[in-house]
């Protein structure tokens, strides 16, 4: 008998999970992140001016964020679609999301590899890497900052204070730094 109630209770709790994952996959309009479109990254008010700054980009008409923003390779792609669904989801649902929307160094690596992809013939020239050039260290963002969205938008902050703006690629030289939060 002991165990048919915990049968029972463990059918409750799943459903119940269950649920509710549905219930805020459709409220929060899970769906509309499997497919490739732009405006699904505005669903929250938090992306309206990284979205706004997108359609009026050099690289609206070439690029949309997930070309920049996940790996270009399908495994790496939701993976990233799916840890950083679940980290947006529970800074929004906690109320812990910042106004400022900040990169994480991973995401931040990850913009940089699309940089590197997609404009393969311009990096290697000067990629250290590639044998060709002497710009170790340089990030495509440390003078490309805003090519994906508007200047306004582009004032990114650091979610990790061991993030420094020397780390990703500003000097003192470089006008207008972003701050760290």
């Amino acid at each position: 008998m002991r165990l048919a109630q915990l049968k029972l209770v463990l059918w409750i709790l799943v459903g119940t999970l269950v649920g509710i994952g549905c219930y805020a996959f459709v409220y929060a309009k899970g769906y509309s992140y499997l497919v490739n479109d732009p405006s699904a990254c505005a669903n929250c008010h938090a992306m309206n001016d990284q979205y706004a700054g997108w359609t009026k980009s050099s690289h609206h008409s070439a690029a949309t964020c997930n070309d920049c923003h996940t790996p270009h390779n399908i495994f790496g792609k939701y993976a990233v679609k799916a840890s950083n669904g679940f980290f947006h989801s529970f800074y929004f649902t906690t109320g812990k999301y910042p106004d400022v929307i900040q990169i994480t160094k991973f995401d931040r690596e990850v913009v940089e590899s699309a940089c590197r992809h997609c404009h393969s013939a311009i990096t290697q020239a000067i990629d250290p890497a590639s044998g060709h050039g002497t710009a170790e260290g340089i990030h495509c963002t440390r003078c490309h900052l805003s090519v994906g969205h508007s200047e306004s938008s582009a004032s990114l902050r650091f979610k990790s204070p061991a993030i420094s703006s020397a780390e990703f690629g500003f000097t003192e030289l470089t006008p207008a730094l972003p701050e760290r939060l």
